[in-house]
């Protein structure tokens, strides 16, 4: 039976992931806490709102598919403080609130940290600078797409990749709210109607085409996996794919099901279909 191994939500977009033992899966499809934060280049506007939802493509600020090293920073959100702490190498970089003066204590020391890097050039470019940290930490608002998805992949695909690769690899490249796992590799991608998790009812929408954001190395930032190019080559994939969207498909509301989201716990069942 599939069950529900990890689960990660994403406080600050292209920052470290914090692994959870539930989530709440909100009324509009989103995690809870997911997403609440990014750092914005100087010269992008704010989400754009499509059909009434926020829409936040990568390229209007930080994201692992242009700056790697993001991905060895250490980074923890407490919600009711609103306390960020972000370390590298097992140094506190910044330890600070999303007030006024905070924000400017955490984009100052992410600025540094960043054109510190070999991506530092890129953050150079025009327009990016000084970069703004946005979000009310609090909505789920910085997603690649419009409407609200939970993703989720197996752990018999990464096991699968990696013996591919001939390495291991982390979920956490992946960047998955649900990893699942006692299911057979690749076949999330064959989910077409509804997936059940735990009490929670998904619709399954497009599988996930990945970028190169699955290059970095989630400990170190450093891209050491050609992931892109041995799913198309060694797996004969059309897409680089792995992963897959869920949208909510909420069922009738009664007592064991309420409308309006819920949470999904480590150890939930998985059906689909």
């Amino acid at each position: 039976m599939a069950r529900v191994v990890a689960l990660y939500r994403h406080p600050i977009k292209g920052l470290t992931p914090e692994r959870r033992d539930s989530l709440t899966v909100q009324s509009d499809g989103r995690v809870a806490g997911d997403r609440v934060l990014a750092f914005r280049f100087a010269d992008a506007a704010e989400p754009e709102d499509r059909d009434g939802y926020d829409y936040w493509p990568k390229a209007k600020g930080l994201a692992l598919q242009d700056f790697p090293a993001l991905a060895a920073l250490r980074t923890s959100y407490d919600d009711e403080t609103r306390l960020i702490r972000i370390a590298y190498a097992g140094s506190v970089l910044v330890e600070a609130a999303i007030d006024g003066d905070g924000r400017r204590q955490l984009t100052d020391a992410v600025t540094d940290f960043v054109l510190a890097t070999p991506e530092g050039r890129r953050l150079r470019r025009p327009g990016r600078l000084p970069l703004v940290l946005v979000g009310d930490g609090e909505t789920s608002r910085f997603q690649d797409r419009p409407r609200g998805y939970v993703s989720v992949h197996g752990q018999g695909s990464v096991r699968e990749l990696g013996e591919a690769l001939g390495m291991s690899i982390d979920d956490r490249r992946f960047r998955s709210n649900v990893v699942i796992d006692d299911v057979a590799p690749w076949s999330e991608l064959d989910w077409t109607g509804e997936v059940r998790i735990g009490e929670l009812n998904f619709h399954a929408a497009g599988p996930i085409v990945r970028c190169l954001a699955t290059h970095a190395n989630p400990d170190t930032g450093v891209r050491d996996a050609k992931v892109l190019t041995t799913l198309t080559g060694a797996l004969a994939q059309q897409e680089p794919t792995l992963g897959r969207l869920l949208l909510p498909g909420w069922p009738a509301a009664d007592d064991h099901h309420p409308r309006g989201g819920g949470v999904i716990r480590v150890g939930d069942e998985v059906h689909a279909r």
